[in-house]
């Protein structure tokens, strides 16, 4: 058998050994995993973005402009001076900034440009069909939209359709906890999986 394969399937079950209570061998199994996680990606930082995107194209290729991002990434360090803490807020300043500037035109496109585009889809397909589909999706925002709409009682036809809303709502949540909860259990199948024919060799 693989060592590789031995170490993983011990590690998997020092992180299951959780299930029955706390102890050493789950705490060691769980600094274990941060600690290789913080090492790797570490690693892959300094391979991928300081070596091959500033210093070999600044020292071996000569592309001076990148003198600037090198001097911006080493005054932060200069929060560790209490004399020269000052100079940390220029790199924090221009990170948050452009941060922000990239952020909010890509964030406003994808959760709202798209939604609204989404809300307003035609009623009749190409092929002149019916989608029932797209009636929904206009019933659901616009009972959703009175559900969260309070400057008038939620009486007579607002308040069905407020009530309406309270639903999608509840059909929302319940999608998306059981979509995480999905999520969680094809990790577990998988574990046990692993643990079963790759390790234990009981499945084959």
């Amino acid at each position: 058998m693989d060592i590789g394969i031995i170490i993983a399937g011990l590690l998997t079950l020092a992180i299951y050994s959780f299930l029955y209570r706390d102890n050493p061998v789950y705490k060691a199994a769980e600094s274990l995993l941060i600690g290789l996680s913080i090492g790797y990606a570490l690693v892959i930082f300094w391979q991928t973005t300081l070596v091959d995107r500033l210093f070999r194209p600044l020292f071996n290729e000569g592309d001076l402009i990148l003198i600037i991002p090198l001097l911006l990434g080493l005054m932060m360090f200069s929060r560790f001076s209490q004399k020269l803490t000052w100079l940390s807020r220029l790199p924090i300043a221009l990170m948050i900034g452009a941060g922000a500037g990239v952020s909010i035109p890509a964030m406003l496109y994808a959760r709202t440009l798209k939604q609204i585009s989404a809300s307003v889809a035609p009623l009749y397909t190409a092929s002149g069909g019916f989608d029932f589909s797209a009636l929904v999706i206009i019933l659901g925002l616009l009972s959703t939209l009175a559900y969260f709409y309070f400057s008038r009682r939620h009486e007579g036809a607002m308040g069905k359709m407020a009530k309406a809303g309270t639903y999608f709502l509840m059909i929302f949540f319940g999608a998306t906890f059981g979509y995480t909860v999905m999520s969680r259990l094809s990790t577990l199948i998988g574990r046990i999986d692993f643990l079963l024919t790759d390790f234990l060799h009981v499945l084959r």
